[in-house]
């Protein structure tokens, strides 16, 4: 029996690798400095896992921004767009360029798509494919990193995403193919770095696959056969092992079981039936091995062994001892690095820290686990053993979980207290006669930036160094700053520009109980952006106002309107860590009740306009479709029941960002917002189509300009993005926005980009006003 690691976080215990790339787009360290950075945290990666048992080492999990961008370069996959760029800069440059856009010598550039990878909080770059696609071997990153552990002395597992699933994460730029028509294009990219990474010694590969999750189309599994019989063909003494992972492979089962591939993954937490309906399908070959994922890769709570032992003891008895790997679910990048650096109690109390596990305990589990199927057990393993059960027994009977009135709050629910009081036609008219804003209406998403300095104040408020009367004395100020930038720059409904939080869920997090915090427990978001999620433990209410109190102040400071500021319910299950308990539904259900307090807490305030943000609303779709009607019902009523008790001249917004929309568009629509804003400006508006072919009947906002991107786009570009929104949607429903918030933006270009936003606006208005085409 082997141990066996898909990936391993690579952004640093302490966030190294944030702190180097922000550092080197500041101009503020060499390329040289930037590589050194990552190759110190592959090798301390490396050696940890080897130092705790893992077999199966991975290597090409690191990457400076996204895995699948990586790839992209890799295989030459580079957009038409950046060929001049890449003449005249270095590919360090390039990369970042592809990821975040440039303006940089005269040059301008914009960025590639970014969505998100399946149903997690990760985004990837989307790879862009033409019909004539040309790929070549244009980086050896995978080879070079294979090469640099290989030189510390450990012979890594190289991983690859898999050529079926890179196409099927990309996007067709233009009519007439579809991408998998690319694979025999393709292919030979990958027998040029299989055989590369042969002939340095590698002797397992892993291909990740995760599209065998999904619902596939016969041309699709015909690909996937097609591609694993020629890498067998060619490549026969390479020991090749396919990973599927956030849920069973469905109807794929029977493609997948006929791949002469030497291992399959599975992710036995999202999917533990998959190994029954494995083992009694009586197909599997006897020369193929499972891994088995009994460790739960994207959740924080300790591996309860005994259900883990008699998973990996039934694969055991029916294939053998040496036919099994165990293994964490998924990669780990999805885990924050270490529980060991949470020593302060008062952050995370003993009684709960003993429940979890992140990456470093995480791989410590999988060894353990390995130790503890053998047939002779040491003393300090049955120990371990023991303290296991323990933990999850304290877990289940411990006090802090359950509240009964929290539960019975949720059972007394009616059907009503998922509606307002009437349809979105009456209260339209009724918003437009107590709001008067103008066509075309701006706004921002909600946040401006967090500087150095504000963050610092947060850093000084909770070490004590700042009274709160302090600390609200510079927030207020800050706040006072950011309103009257918006009035003179001729924003419409302004924001107070949230810089008292320190992130959309956390900050509602750490005033709700039923959840708790870590104080490193990082998490990669993409790029350089890192999120700490909660931990939800229990039973999830509101025991005070959350927002009230700025929406006030900022309301107070000026004559237009402010939006109240609110992250939503299923946005909050999805980016936190939650409960394993008890269903998703009920623990969202009761997040819904409480941001319902808060929303009618500021109407009664005079916060005439609430934004209730919910970006994961698609993210958390489950990736079969037989699953989806489920998810949908409880997630559409969990925010109709967070936004439906105000006044019909109370206008609802909700927010969403890097997803697709066409497969539920009926059920966004369902969600029975007054406004929704969208991001459009990567896509260049092609998320707005789904909006457009459905006739969304209520108003929308698609973002038009990228704040993900450090460029500043010109007002001409945004009316551009605006005059094709107009072009599907009603000018009397469109609102003109950012595609999302500003907080990790600075503020040079905030003002210059929202200046610019405005200025769009009023050019659309004076062509409506003189009846030309919009």
């Amino acid at each position: 029996m082997k141990t066996n690691n898909l990936g391993y976080p690579r952004i640093g215990s302490n966030r190294e690798l944030k702190k180097a790339n922000e550092l080197y787009w500041a101009g503020k360290i060499s390329p040289e400095n930037l590589l050194a950075a990552g190759s110190t945290i592959r090798k301390e990666n490396w050696q940890l896992q080897a130092e705790n048992g893992i077999d199966l080492i991975p290597s090409n999990d690191f990457s400076l921004y996204d895995q699948v961008l990586d790839l992209t370069l890799t295989l030459g996959a580079i957009p038409e767009r950046y060929q001049e760029f890449a003449r005249t800069n270095n590919s360090l440059d390039l990369y970042f360029a592809m990821a975040r856009g440039a303006q940089k010598d005269g040059q301008d550039v914009v960025a590639m798509e970014m969505t998100k990878w399946f149903d997690t909080n990760y985004h990837y770059i989307v790879p862009e494919f033409t019909k004539n696609q040309k790929f070549e071997l244009f980086s050896t990153k995978i080879i070079a990193e294979f090469i640099e552990a290989k030189n510390l002395g450990i012979i890594t597992k190289p991983v690859l995403i898999g050529p079926v699933s890179y196409l099927l994460l990309g996007k067709e730029k233009e009519d007439g193919f579809h991408r998998i028509d690319l694979i025999e294009k393709l292919l030979p990219v990958y027998f040029e770095i299989l055989n590369a990474l042969q002939k340095e010694g590698a002797e397992y590969i892993q291909l990740d696959e995760p599209f065998l999750a999904l619902n596939l189309t016969d041309k699709e599994r015909n690909a996937i056969t097609h591609v694993y019989n020629e890498i067998s063909k060619k490549f026969s003494s390479l020991k090749i092992i396919l990973a599927n992972y956030f849920d069973c492979f469905g109807e794929n089962l029977e493609t997948v079981l006929a791949l002469p591939v030497h291992t399959l993954h599975l992710d036995l937490v999202r999917c533990s039936s998959q190994l029954d309906d494995i083992l009694e399908s009586g197909k599997l070959d006897n020369s193929v091995n499972l891994s088995l994922g009994v460790v739960d890769g994207r959740n924080i709570w300790k591996n309860d062994f005994k259900k883990s032992l008699a998973l990996i003891e039934k694969a055991v008895t029916a294939l053998g001892e040496n036919r099994i790997l165990v293994a964490p679910s998924c990669s780990l990048i999805h885990s924050p690095c270490d529980l060991d650096l949470e020593t302060n109690d008062a952050t995370l109390t003993p009684e709960i820290k003993q429940w979890l596990a992140f990456a470093k305990q995480k791989i410590q589990e999988v060894s353990l686990l390995k130790n503890l199927a053998s047939e002779n057990i040491s003393v300090a393993d049955a120990t371990q053993l023991e303290a296991n059960i323990v933990a999850n027994n304290n877990r289940k009977t411990s006090k802090l979980i359950h509240n009964e009135k929290v539960k019975n709050r949720v059972a007394s629910i009616v059907e009503s207290d998922s509606k307002r009081n009437n349809t979105f036609a009456t209260r339209r008219q009724k918003q437009a006669e107590a709001l008067q804003l103008p066509l075309f209406p701006t706004t921002t998403i909600g946040s401006f930036p967090q500087t150095a300095e504000v963050r610092s104040w947060r850093a000084k408020f909770k070490k004590g160094e700042l009274t709160q009367a302090e600390y609200d004395a510079l927030l207020k100020k800050e706040t006072e700053e950011t309103i009257r930038f918006q009035e003179e720059s001729g924003i419409d409904v302004l924001v107070h520009g949230e810089f008292e939080r320190n992130d959309m869920v956390e900050y509602f997090g750490e005033q709700l109980d039923g959840f708790t915090f870590t104080k490193n427990g990082w998490v990669q978001s993409y790029g350089s952006r890192c999120v700490k999620p909660p931990v939800i433990y229990g039973d999830v209410s509101r025991p005070n106002p959350m927002t009230v109190k700025w929406a006030e102040f900022a309301q107070s400071l000026t004559p237009k309107w402010v939006k109240g500021m609110l992250t939503g319910p299923v946005t909050i299950l999805q980016w936190s860590f939650v409960r394993n308990d008890q269903p998703r539904s009920e623990t969202c259900t009761q997040i819904a009740l409480a941001i319902r307090d808060e929303v009618v807490d500021l109407e009664k305030a005079g916060i005439k306009i609430i934004q209730i943000d919910e970006p994961a609303i698609r993210e958390g779709l489950p990736l079969r479709k037989e699953e989806w009607a489920n998810y949908l019902e409880w997630a559409i009523k969990a925010f109709r029941i967070s936004a439906s008790d105000v006044a019909d001249d109370t206008q609802i917004h909700t927010h969403m960002c890097y997803s697709e929309f066409n497969d539920i568009i009926q059920n966004i629509a369902d969600m029975d917002a007054d406004v929704i804003t969208i991001e459009c400006s990567r896509s260049q508006m092609e998320l707005l189509d789904a909006f457009a072919d459905f006739k969304y009947p209520n108003e929308i906002g698609p973002g038009v300009y990228d704040i993900h991107s450090p460029r500043v786009p010109s007002n001409e570009e945004m009316v551009h993005l605006l005059k094709k929104a107009a072009s599907v949607i009603p000018a009397d429903q469109l609102w003109v926005n950012p595609d999302c918030g500003l907080k990790t933006r600075h503020w040079d270009e905030t003002k210059k980009a929202l200046i610019e936003m405005v200025n769009a606006a009023k050019k659309m208005r004076v062509a409506a006003s003189h009846l030309e085409t919009i």
